[in-house]
């Protein structure tokens, strides 16, 4: 059904404020919502009794192809996981891999109530029409350098650069929803050269930058020994930060680290479920990221090191450890939890209550949003610029039948050399 104002009848909403509200309303096309008094002029109306409306969710760190690498190198630390399992398959990497893998994570996150991914991997030109197709709003960030990666002593041709350059250029796809971006992988993997590269070019072009960056006690003590500076600092120090740079992870930063992203309107992207599975044994602090006047995201990372995309999993998550490593059972409570997991949000996802794991709501359902968070249940519709991608627990852009079936197929071939 195409875009346009729909009406949702004896039902709850919460918005930004975490706030449960009652009643009927109408989700209009541009983000916004208002009380219906039941004469409005809709393309639908839709029973919401046993539903729950909120903001949609949005992953700020993704590798939408990896859902090829699921389960893959399970039981090894990052850099073992890096150089013995992941590498190696994705010099298979093909752009007609890429968009099935794509096709799959999105239809995941589609499912789970995700409307936005920031995202980083080769292939940005396969990547971004799949997500601009799929409905869902994207920053698809492209690598800056060859892939597969040239041999030692071999000198990068500059395609990659080229490439990227000329979708940037090329202008956003989906009515403005999807946005280009450039990916500089880590400290560890990239040259100052390279890194100085990217940084003229988001200024240049006005694109956003997004980096890997202090995942590891091993790749901070490593660039310490290397430039005398922790990584955050390093980045400083060669002006690499333009404004809004995507930060994943984040686990290991000093509080002068911090400032310096507050200062650059970074943002911090918190990825819990990842680095607990690769036991980097570092966690961002929350509240001192807070304290600094960092802007902190909510990220799942791939498929591959977080096993799935499910954002509300992830949300929990970052709640229970924020939670653990500051013994206090006070931070990220579920309005700030939420309000963590869906900022910037335009759109609106339902959810189903009637769900026995949305039980007991509790008086005035104050416990709806806590059970949403830690117990969960399923999605049942999403809505982008008042076209519904998702109704009634079926996705409607993207066959999940079909798309099942062609990532194991895709599989296969991916994996033959290895």
């Amino acid at each position: 059904m195409g875009p346009g104002v729909r009406r949702i009848t004896s039902t709850r909403l919460i918005d930004h404020d975490g706030i449960i509200t009652e009643g009927d309303f109408l989700l209009h096309e541009d983000g916004t919502h208002t009380k219906s008094s039941g004469d409005e002029d809709v393309i639908e109306t839709i029973d919401g009794k046993e539903l729950l409306i909120t903001r949609s969710l949005q992953n700020w760190h993704t590798h939408l192809p990896m859902t090829l690498n699921r389960s893959m190198g399970e039981g090894l630390a990052l850099m073992d996981w890096l150089q013995s399992s992941i590498f190696p398959s994705e010099r298979n990497l093909t752009p007609e891999l890429a968009s099935v893998g794509t096709r799959a994570s999105v239809a995941e996150m589609i499912a789970g109530g995700t409307t936005f991914a920031c995202d980083m991997y080769h292939f940005p030109g396969s990547i971004a029409p799949i997500v601009a197709e799929s409905g869902m709003r994207g920053v698809i960030c492209g690598p800056t350098t060859d892939w597969p990666p040239k041999e030692d002593g071999e000198s990068d041709s500059g395609r990659a650069l080229k490439e990227l350059e000329a979708l940037i250029r090329s202008g956003p796809l989906g009515s403005g929803r999807v946005e280009i971006g450039i990916a500089t992988h880590a400290v560890y993997t990239c040259s100052e050269e390279v890194l100085r590269k990217a940084s003229e070019m988001s200024r240049d072009l006005g694109a956003r930058l997004s980096i890997h960056t202090s995942e590891t006690r091993e790749e901070v003590a490593q660039c310490h020994e290397r430039t005398g500076m922790y990584p955050i600092e390093y980045l400083d120090s060669i002006d690499y930060f333009t404004e809004g740079t995507v930060c994943a992870h984040c686990g290991w930063v000093t509080k002068k680290e911090m400032r310096i992203l507050a200062s650059h309107g970074a943002h911090a992207v918190h990825c819990p479920v990842s680095n607990q599975k690769l036991a980097c044994g570092g966690t961002m602090s929350y509240p001192a990221m807070m304290d600094a006047g960092v802007d902190v995201r909510l990220g799942t990372d791939g498929a591959a090191s977080n096993n799935g995309l499910d954002m509300r999993a992830e949300a929990k998550a970052a709640s229970m450890v924020q939670k653990h490593d500051h013994w206090d059972a006070s931070i990220l409570d579920p309005v700030q939890t939420w309000q963590l997991a869906t900022k910037d949000s335009l759109d609106w996802v339902t959810w189903d209550l009637s769900d026995i794991r949305m039980r007991p709501r509790g008086r005035n359902g104050r416990r709806i949003l806590s059970n949403l968070i830690y117990s969960g249940t399923s999605c049942m519709d999403v809505f982008v610029d008042g076209t519904a991608l998702r109704r009634d627990g079926k996705t409607l852009t993207i066959d999940e039948h079909e798309v099942a079936l062609e990532i194991e197929e895709a599989a296969q071939e991916y994996y033959s050399e290895i």
